[in-house]
């Protein structure tokens, strides 16, 4: 049975932090609802390419349109198994919706499987659900998470049901782990594999 996954997406969202696990999860079989507030089904959120080149911080580029799924304003969080929070410079300005917050602490609520990375725990740290949480975040945020109650890792880490990592690099063990939260059966039947 596939999950139905809501996945917070907003103008400047990091290019490969929405495309990739947007399509990985649908890859796997999961249902994937990309929303933006003020914004509907069909709408597009431009990107931003963020990496890394030797400067003091990451370098940051145009990247593609990413088209929106489904309505912000008729997500109904009750109806989603999991949460994708991705980063970039959408977070930053996504944080002062209320809606948004609501949603997020929705998640935590119920203990429903929430994965975030890089700057998307800008909007966790606004929602105030990281309290005694052991998290990761973009390097520089680490200050942000302190002062918002969270123990500091430099790893992806999961806690109970939150997922986390620093940036685009660590996809595949943050998705991994993102994936093994869900229980995502990755195995092909038996008579699948042989044809």
């Amino acid at each position: 049975m596939s999950e139905q996954i809501l996945l917070l997406a907003g103008d400047f969202v990091e290019d490969y932090e929405v495309m990739v696990p947007y399509q990985a999860l649908q890859a796997v079989g999961h249902d994937v609802h990309a929303v933006c507030p003020e914004k509907e089904a069909g709408d597009q959120c431009p990107t931003a390419i963020h990496d890394f080149e030797g400067d003091q911080t990451y370098t940051e580029k145009p990247g593609h349109n990413f088209e929106l799924t489904h309505d912000f304003d008729a997500v109904e969080p009750s109806d989603y198994d999991a949460l994708v929070v991705p980063g970039g410079r959408a977070p930053e300005y996504l944080r002062t919706y209320d809606e948004v917050l609501e949603t997020v602490r929705h998640f935590f609520e119920d203990e429903k499987p929430v994965a975030s990375l890089c700057h998307g725990l800008q909007i966790l740290a606004a929602a105030d659900v990281l309290e005694g949480r052991t998290c990761t975040a973009y390097p520089a945020l680490e200050v942000d998470m302190r002062q918002a109650g969270a123990e500091w890792a430099d790893d992806v880490v999961r806690d109970g049901n939150l997922v986390t990592a620093q940036a685009w690099p660590d996809h595949p063990e943050w998705l991994a782990a993102f994936l093994d939260l869900l229980g995502t059966d990755l195995e092909q039947p038996a008579e699948a594999a042989e044809d």
